[in-house]
């Protein structure tokens, strides 16, 4: 075993955990136990990388996870401090005792899983005051947050994100709160839709889509995607719906053309239709500001807009909502509590908090910040050694990437080698209705840390030499 010192504190090369896993685990110890005091300045990244023998990215992503935990302040210009930790938190001091059945069976993600947020990021102080605040000052929010459409002042904080960040002029009346995007869809298809009827789809697309308009009783009418986006449905087919990832699309990637936005905007307005915008990740673009969203195009007027939280803060507290044209609203209203209560009511008034504090768009800056720069190793290391196994197109956006495969590598047998070596890559033809769509890799990159992509980039390395070898020989 080869270990590298600092401090009291070694580096175990050997161990199945991540180094910079390791980093946080002995500072934060060291904090919990008071050899690094209140107001402490630790070394600067690159100095720790240097006494570490580990890459600055890594020291980078410890003292981030360890800003996101509320151990350490950073503050630009003056390095990272040392913050207070109550007796709470000395209390916490973990010590050895079995791992449980449920905790046994909880998987993180693994490399390059599509979509994944990194909830090793999650601001939990900051998140823990929020809720703090509503249970001092108004608990009963926590039970009683509103009517069926959700929490007034979490609808309110949507309202001004939808206008700063998308573009959309939009009444919190007009904002319905649901559990998750995926819910959200299945109201917009309850409402606006019969069974028998005809929907556009883009294809390839997202899978669960086809599903939930399979089991409204919907005829897909599938749309193909060029360098402009979706194309327009065939008018033979003549859906009254389409549902559309216009500012990013899932999963190639890349932007609807300001002119194909338009035409499907005329389309709706032509034939009394509606187009559905699902934004799963549009505030994820690492060039510029993000692009104004097509229901802002629009105006509102035929374009229905469906956000979710799960992508840019958490995956566990299932939130989303939409943003409901005013001639729509009458027939919204009473869908949504006929179904029932979906979204729960106890996140929602401290996470209306949490957006009118800023938090919400500190942790957004920070994300954004972090994925940036590991969207930048994958795609360099992409250009550095897999330049004759594949080609990308980069989209400035998103969290995944496509890495596109020669029609004689079969990207369903290189995602199979992958994961037979612990690495999980989705096929790219699997998002295609027929199945046998592109050929590509779908790469997520959000969800991990340079350092535990940098070994999976080297085991897909050597199944696509594998998958060239074979189609070679």
């Amino acid at each position: 075993m080869t270990t590298t010192p600092w401090l009291a504190f070694s580096i175990d090369r050997a161990s199945k955990k991540p180094v910079f896993e390791q980093i946080c685990e002995a500072l934060r110890q060291s904090i919990i136990g008071g050899s690094l005091a209140e107001g402490a300045k630790l070394p600067p990244t690159r100095v720790l990388a240097t006494e570490l023998g580990v890459s600055r990215s890594t020291t980078v992503t410890a003292y981030e996870q360890l800003v996101a935990e509320g151990y350490l302040h950073s503050q630009r210009g003056s390095g990272f401090t040392v913050c207070a930790v109550g007796e709470a938190d000395l209390a916490a001091k973990p010590g050895h005792r079995p791992q449980t059945e449920d905790e046994a069976q909880v998987k993180l993600p693994l490399p390059f899983e599509a979509g994944q947020p990194d909830m090793r990021l999650f601001p939990h102080r900051q998140w823990a005051k929020a809720v703090a605040r509503v249970c001092r000052t108004t608990p009963q929010l926590m039970l009683m947050g509103g009517t069926a459409a959700g929490n007034f002042e979490l609808r309110k904080a949507i309202a001004a994100h939808v206008a700063e960040w998308r573009g959309i002029e939009a009444s919190p009346h007009q904002i319905l709160i649901t559990a998750g995007s995926t819910d959200a869809l299945d109201l917009c298809l309850r409402v606006l839709s019969s069974r028998g009827e005809v929907i556009g789809l883009e294809d390839p697309g997202y899978a669960p889509l086809r599903h939930i308009a399979q089991f409204h009783g919907l005829q897909p009418a599938y749309l193909e995607i060029d360098e402009q986006g979706a194309k327009l449905p065939e008018a033979e087919y003549s859906p009254r719906l389409v549902i559309l990832t216009p500012s990013h699309q899932f999963p190639l990637g890349g932007a609807m053309s300001p002119n194909r936005r338009q035409k499907f905007i005329s389309w709706a307005q032509a034939t009394g239709g509606w187009v559905i915008e699902d934004d799963y990740d549009s505030e994820f673009r690492y060039a510029g500001r993000p692009i104004p969203a097509m229901a802002g195009f629009d105006r509102l007027r035929r374009v229905i807009y469906v956000g979710s939280f799960s992508k840019i803060f958490s995956n566990s507290l299932r939130l989303g909502y939409v943003v409901v044209p005013e001639d729509l609203l009458e027939q919204f209203r009473p869908a949504i509590g006929r179904s029932g209560l979906r979204a729960s009511y106890m996140p929602q008034q401290a996470l209306a908090e949490f957006m009118h504090s800023g938090e919400f768009y500190r942790h957004l800056r920070r994300v954004r910040r972090t994925y940036g720069e590991r969207r930048k190793f994958l795609l360099d290391r992409l250009v550095q050694d897999f330049g004759g196994l594949g080609w990308f197109r980069d989209h400035q956006a998103g969290m995944q990437t496509v890495l596109h495969l020669p029609g004689s590598v079969h990207d369903k047998d290189v995602a199979r080698r992958a994961a037979d070596q612990g690495v999980t890559v989705q096929p790219l033809s699997r998002f295609s209705a027929s199945g046998a769509g592109p050929n590509g890799l779908l790469l997520g990159f959000c969800g991990f840390s340079e350092a535990e992509m940098s070994p999976a980039l080297d085991v897909l390395k050597l199944c696509l030499e594998v998958g060239t070898s074979a189609a070679g020989g």
